[in-house]
């Protein structure tokens, strides 16, 4: 069986400390903040993670990343000197579009709304009699009713989130890089910036319709991606026509916030170049966070008006 990574390697790499002699990172768990220093290939991997037998071609998010991996640190150092062109474009797009789907966080994710979903078909199959009665060991209750009670519920196999996620991994890419970006800049040698297991941040931006993404792409260097509600932005193509940039050179306190929110976002496993005295305290007093998906319901004449989001929230004990 294939040991597939859900973050790349040569993402965390870039994450190596020059104290081991740039062979390993520092990370430390949020779950119980055991801190090791592990290599990039010994982390964020998972028996079969790219093989998805719902799909034709169970292994063709690989080949995805074939056009992704290999270009990863020359496109990081386009957009740190400001060349960026199309090339690089696609190739953090992708790398993002990839996290996205393949990532336990983002299977999590995505099969929140999809068991909301199946959990509202149920009903209303139910209601119009198209279930056969429940067994007498029931009670005799009804399918809406064992679901409402919680006595049965809807379990969605993650492997089909992820598999829809990676049959849209190309039309992600493009959407994002149809987007604006910050290149954002980190020159506080004190304060690198962190990756994680899950490093693709949500962020509230002023819209409460749209969530901004921050990725950490190397310590010194991280974008913002702003998303746009224009139809013409969200089908845009290859050539990134709506793409635009604009560099930031950040100050301790906005490296410091988005370090935060790197923590809280993370799964489990936090990572970072230099272990700085401020570090693990820090990992410490925002761990108890992570992105929860959240499903609102609303009735409708034809049935219910389903809304999905995320936040960070607060970690159930």
């Amino acid at each position: 069986m294939a040991l597939d990574h859900y973050i790349s390697q040569v993402h965390l790499r870039n994450f190596y400390s020059p104290a081991m002699g740039r062979r390993k990172m520092y990370a430390i768990r949020k779950s119980n903040f055991k801190c090791f220093p592990p290599r990039s290939e010994d982390v964020c991997r998972i028996e079969n993670g790219s093989t998805n037998d719902y799909l034709l071609n169970s292994r063709i998010v690989e080949e995805f990343m074939k056009q992704v991996e290999p270009y990863y640190n020359d496109s990081v150092n386009k957009f740190r000197i400001g060349e960026i062109d199309n090339d690089s474009i696609f190739v953090i797009a992708g790398f993002i579009a990839y996290i996205l789907s393949c990532s336990p966080t983002a299977m999590r994710i995505g099969a929140d709304p999809l068991q909301h979903m199946a959990e509202a078909t149920a009903v209303l199959v139910d209601s119009e009699g198209e279930i056969p009665p429940p067994p007498k060991e029931l009670g005799g209750a009804s399918l809406t009713q064992l679901l409402r009670d919680k006595i049965a519920n809807i379990k969605i196999d993650e492997k089909y989130p992820q598999a829809l996620a990676i049959s849209g991994i190309l039309h992600r890419t493009v959407t994002f890089g149809n987007f604006d970006w910050d290149i954002l800049i980190n020159e506080e040698l004190s304060s690198p910036f962190f990756t994680s297991d899950f490093p693709v941040v949500i962020e509230r931006s002023k819209d409460p319709r749209i969530i901004n993404r921050i990725v950490p792409l190397a310590p010194d260097i991280a974008i913002r991606i702003r998303p746009s509600l224009e139809e013409d932005r969200r089908n845009g193509n290859l050539n990134f026509q709506y793409f635009s940039s604009r560099t930031c050179r950040l100050k301790r306190r906005e490296v410091l916030e988005i370090n935060k929110l790197v923590v809280r976002c993370a799964e489990d496993l936090v990572f970072f170049r230099d272990n700085h005295k401020w570090v693990e305290p820090f990992v410490q007093k925002n761990s108890g966070f992570w992105i929860e998906p959240i499903t609102e319901k609303f009735p409708t004449a034809n049935g219910v008006l389903q809304l999905s989001t995320m936040r960070i929230a607060r970690r159930a004990a």
